[in-house]
């Protein structure tokens, strides 16, 4: 005699309509990424230039990457830990805005101390930058997160080829006052962030409020045992006698 099956566990309504994939939002995450990776690339990239016009040794340059990548990628964990506690959404512009003076202090630096302080600079923006932009991203994924943060990694991929290229074509010919044509990337980035801010204190919270709350409860421990003992293949010992 087969098991009866046993009892589905339902999900309780929430009454919270589902939220569909905001493509605008993240787009415009992904768009705002290329810039900042952009940016980002383009500091490798005139490291030759830069070991030129200064005299500097390998070891040198070698410290100005250290000094870059500690700001830039061993901060940005701490920053997403501080911020998943107390959310910041303006550290979207902020760190761009941060971007943005380092790029000048790069183009307008005479000495290696310089240097130094601006790669830094430029790392704390870019640090600053990715936590709060993937929130928003995953705000406007309607629940496709995959498919959101997919999105939004392509735009950083995007700006991390195009920036040694954009810097073979405008820095490497003019020099390192060159560098100053980057703003315009990080002002353009500033705009569309600024955008994203207003969308994100508006309607991203409630989106993601959304979210969670249409996730439902599942099931319990002791369902899910019932539920595989009960589908479970029964040993050909139990077979009735004839």
């Amino acid at each position: 005699m087969a098991a009866p099956a046993p009892a589905s566990t339902p999900i309780p309504a929430t009454g919270v309509a589902p939220q569909g994939f905001a493509i605008r939002v993240v787009g415009a995450a992904a768009f705002a990424h290329l810039l900042n990776d952009l940016i980002q690339a383009m500091l490798p990239a005139i490291f030759p230039i830069l070991k030129a016009d200064f005299d500097l040794s390998f070891g040198q340059i070698g410290l100005i990457a250290l000094v870059y990548q500690v700001t830039a990628s061993l901060l940005q964990p701490w920053i997403g830990l501080y911020t998943d506690r107390h959310p910041m959404p303006w550290l979207l512009p902020a760190g761009m805005a941060v971007t943005f003076a380092g790029i000048a202090t790069l183009a307008l630096s005479h000495s290696y101390p310089m240097l130094l302080v601006s790669a830094a600079i430029v790392g704390v923006g870019s640090a600053t930058f990715h936590p709060e932009a993937s929130r928003v991203a995953r705000m406007g994924s309607g629940g496709r997160f995959g498919t959101a943060q997919s999105t939004f990694q392509v735009g950083g991929n995007t700006g991390s080829a195009i920036g040694p290229l954009l810097a073979a074509a405008i820095v490497i010919p003019h020099g390192q006052p060159a560098i100053a044509w980057f703003l315009i990337a990080a002002a353009l980035a500033i705009f569309v962030l600024l955008r994203l801010t207003r969308w994100s204190v508006r309607h991203g919270q409630a989106r993601l409020a959304g979210l969670a709350s249409c996730r439902g409860t599942g099931l319990s421990k002791a369902k899910v045992v019932q539920a595989i003992s009960s589908t479970s293949p029964r040993s050909p010992t139990t077979s009735s006698s004839t």
